[in-house]
């Protein structure tokens, strides 16, 4: 079972994500802040991270760049808002391997996960 770690601040869309993940991924974190998903990502090494990219301290952008800077194979899909194409574009070049658009729709959550680990 893929292991997963959710980053959202919003304690809302963290619930969201792991109703839609729980049934077919571990979830081995959950986190609010990008400095902690850089941390646990470290501790846990999970095969997929769900980066916000809006977050206090660390914004997902920079935390997946540290996180893409210690393992270039770290599956990382960005969970954006609509309207936040130029952060998207930032998020690309920090290594991000897919994104959502939020409000999720479980379809188009294991859509982006599948396409990102080519599954």
């Amino acid at each position: 079972m893929p292991e997963v770690l959710i980053a959202d601040d919003s304690e809302f869309m963290r619930n969201l994500l792991r109703e839609i993940l729980e049934e077919d991924h571990q979830i081995v974190g959950e986190v609010e802040n990008g400095v902690e998903a850089v941390e646990v990502y470290k501790e846990e090494s999970p095969d997929l991270v769900m980066m916000d990219i809006v977050m206090p301290i660390r914004d997902g952008i920079e935390a997946t760049d540290e996180i893409k800077s210690g393992d270039p194979d770290a599956t990382v899909i960005m969970c954006t808002s609509v309207g936040q194409e130029e952060k998207m574009k930032e998020a690309v070049k920090a290594g991000a391997d897919g994104y959502i658009t939020k409000p999720f729709q479980k379809p188009s959550v294991i859509e982006a996960i599948e396409d990102a680990v080519g599954a």
